[in-house]
């Protein structure tokens, strides 16, 4: 798994467990709904760090518990 499909699989998987839309997170996170459809559609592989910040705001969570989950593990070396 490379880094852009984990950030991916962790949004839809906070948005889930909060139940969110993916349009609300945006709302509540100030990000424009484009931007993070554009991460969740594979358009945007690689997002600035301080849009995963103002989706952690949203979601009420730190930057390390966004990064603590498994999938961020075991990611493939993304230098070729």
């Amino acid at each position: 798994m490379d880094t852009g499909i984990a950030v991916k699989n962790r949004i839809l998987q906070l948005c889930e467990e909060r139940h969110l839309t993916i349009n609300r997170l945006a709302t509540l996170s100030a990000v424009p709904p484009s931007s993070l459809k554009n991460i969740l559609y594979g358009r945007c592989q690689s997002p600035k760090i301080i849009t995963i910040k103002m989706l952690c705001d949203g979601l009420g969570i730190t930057l390390g518990d966004f990064f603590d989950a498994p999938e961020f593990d075991d990611l493939e070396q993304e230098i070729r």
